[in-house]
């Protein structure tokens, strides 16, 4: 069991003086329906979550394509990079030949993302496409090393590869097998011999990736992904999809087909933050759209994708001729039609046909589009209409989410609202990062938006601290709180989403995130099992929850601090959550009303709980702040517990 858990089970909490807290729940009459996308994940490649992170590439800038063509690489001996490569998008490739001694070496070093890691005894494919210089059968080494061994030999695998003589590209594959673990070691080229070569799109990847796909994503953190059970995949991003301008925007036609021909675009978070400057930090899109239709189809969550309204970062673009003129926005327009046609068209379509020879027949039943990120101002709903009038007459069935700009309220906010109810998009995305007062005073956030529509896309939100803007308990403790109000107004809400989802450690920009990793390792913050533990107990129907007053517990006055929200399940499981936000413990009455000839037959109580509020789980400590789950007896229609200070718990009720 948890030590902190314990704890807190134990009573080493003070128990305070406070009265009993009814919160009635009335089953006789179900509520509205949870969507099955209301909870969800957000990927943005930001923090190294593509490449670097969930992409399970282990090169960096693997086609030479970076502007520095030879940046993350190390050469020595005659390296000669040239442009007159197989794939018209990326055509840089290096020639290695003879250095003209033979006591000297022509190679390469790859450094990757912060070190090639390694596992002792684990495979790893690497791949290149080679040909012989000059028409003479050449041979390359291929080697993983340690340079910091203290060993007689630095190398911990190799393979020597044959090119063949007949001039023309051919891919070449080998597996190497490292007999140490390393952290930071390197993929070693040496030329062989004095015959030359050239080397285009060099790659390693581990063996093992998720569903054991060739150009696949890094197991762990798949896995993580496909526990939450989401319900929606918003991808690729939010500022990513504008670009730092227009001509780094991110554009779906380039991500997709035979991965050597994804052409390199840079990363608008490599500008961002100059207090953390990542110059290498560039997009291969090697996960581009296919990918993420494929993750979401594996995790059984809709797909979102997010596309460019034409708009380049209004944070960094203050004046109007940064953007696509109104009468130009056509192109922005076909590319999405196209891509609900390279989603849903089949095999007889341009686009379907593409998807189709990627290796996936079937559609993948796209439902939603966002057009347009964290846009404001008139430029937005301009732009945006056009959009609208376009996907209504062919594809009248796509639920378009629109935006409510970057604030959660204020100006911006308070005007794109109407003007999205003017337009008749399905969704709203709202965005808030704020800190813990704002997610205390949100318990009644939706109950009084319009029943009429549109919804609410609550697309990227995270309780920041105040002072202490990184991850831990409080934080994810108010994110708890917040969510029993989407939850509550499942009728408003379709969907929502934590932000961002990945970070590096040695490579993160922005925080709080929800999931951190290093190469070989990775950890769930506790934001992440407040996501889990609403994602797996989401239930069916709403059920009304209220107090001794009749009104919802959503830490108002009177209500000591107190959120909670309750669903019935498919299986009539009935679940309430409720969240002690207080500094003390309290005594709780859950009141089940409604329930005719049945009563409550047993509940499992799943607590999530810390003592120490600024703290979080570590790659060193992954299981530090964990939820703990026990059985209790239940009978009637009443059970009386006691919620520690700082607490979020789950009672799922058999009802019999």
């Amino acid at each position: 069991m948890n030590k902190i858990f314990c704890a807190a089970a134990l009573g080493l909490f003070s128990v305070a003086s406070v009265a009993q807290t009814t919160i009635n729940i009335d089953a006789k009459k179900p509520g509205a329906a949870i969507p099955s996308t209301l909870y969800g994940i957000f990927f943005e490649d930001i923090n190294y979550a593509a490449d670097g992170g969930l992409y399970a590439e282990m090169v960096k800038n693997r086609s030479f394509e970076f502007p520095q063509a030879l940046m993350g690489w190390t050469s020595f001996g005659h390296v000669d990079v040239r442009n007159d490569g197989p794939f018209e998008r990326n055509p840089h490739y290096v020639r290695l030949t003879d250095p003209g001694h033979g006591e000297k070496r022509t190679g390469l070093e790859n450094e990757g993302f912060f070190g090639v890691t390694v596992k002792a005894d684990a495979e790893y494919n690497f791949s290149v496409w080679a040909r012989s210089a000059d028409q003479k059968e050449s041979k390359i080494r291929v080697e993983i090393i340690n340079p910091a061994s203290m060993g007689e030999s630095q190398v911990l695998a190799h393979q020597d590869i044959t090119i063949i003589d007949n001039g023309e590209w051919n891919k070449y594959k080998i597996t190497l097998k490292p007999k140490q673990d390393v952290q930071r070691g390197r993929l070693r080229i040496f030329l062989v011999g004095k015959n030359g070569v050239d080397l285009e799109h060099v790659s390693l990847f581990p063996a093992d990736t998720w569903k054991g796909r060739e150009n696949g994503m890094r197991t762990d953190l798949a896995q993580a992904l496909a526990d939450l059970k989401p319900g929606i995949f918003r991808f690729p991003g939010g500022c990513i999809v504008e670009g730092t301008d227009l001509e780094t925007r991110y554009q779906w036609k380039n991500t997709i087909g035979q991965v050597e021909n994804r052409p390199l675009n840079e990363n608008r978070w490599h500008y961002t933050f100059p207090h953390r400057f990542y110059p290498d930090y560039y997009q291969s899109y090697g996960i581009g759209f296919y990918e993420y239709f494929l993750l979401s189809e594996d995790i059984g969550a809709e797909p979102l994708p997010v596309i460019s309204c034409g708009l380049a970062c209004q944070f960094q673009n203050r004046n109007d001729d940064a953007h696509v003129p109104v009468d130009e926005l056509q192109p922005y327009i076909d590319d999405a039609l196209d891509l609900i046609e390279f989603a849903n068209g089949d095999e007889t379509t341009k686009w379907g046909k593409i998807r189709s020879e990627m290796g996936h027949k079937a559609p993948f039943n796209l439902k939603y589009l966002a057009v347009g990120n964290e846009q404001w101002g008139k430029l937005y709903p301009e732009r945006l209409e056009k959009f609208i009038t376009a996907i209504r007459a062919k594809y009248p069935k796509i639920k378009i989410v629109g935006t409510s700009g970057p604030d959660s309220e204020g100006d911006k906010f308070d005007y794109l609202w109407p003007e999205m109810r003017r337009l008749k998009v399905d969704l709203v995305d709202e965005h808030f990062y704020r800190p813990e007062s704002w997610f205390l005073s949100q318990g009644n956030r939706y109950d009084n938006y319009d029943r009429k529509g549109p919804k609410v896309f609550a697309g990227e939100y995270a309780c920041h601290g105040k002072g202490k803007k990184w991850n831990h308990f409080n934080a994810a403790l108010l994110e708890a709180a917040f969510m029993t109000n989407i939850e509550r107004n499942a009728d408003v809400v379709e969907m929502a989403t934590y932000a961002p989802l990945f970070a590096h450690v040695e490579g993160w920009q922005w925080r709080p995130d929800m999931i951190w990793y290093d190469n070989s390792r990775s950890v769930r913050s506790c934001s992440y099992y407040v996501q889990q533990l609403y994602s797996l107990n989401k239930g069916k129907n709403v059920l009304k929850t209220t107090d001794a007053k009749g009104k919802p517990l959503a830490g108002n006055d009177g209500q000591n601090g107190l959120f909670a929200s309750s669903v019935v399940d498919a299986d009539g499981s009935i679940i309430v959550k409720v969240i002690n936000t207080s500094d003390e413990n309290q005594k709780i009455s859950l009141n089940v009303s409604g329930l005719k000839k049945k009563a409550l037959a047993g509940v499992k109580v799943t607590s999530y709980t810390s003592d120490k509020l600024d703290a979080d789980n570590t790659l060193d400590n992954p299981e530090a702040i964990v939820p703990t789950t026990s059985s209790d007896a239940a009978s009637g229609n009443v059970y009386n517990a006691t919620l520690n200070a700082k607490t979020f718990s789950v009672y799922r009720f058999e009802v019999k």
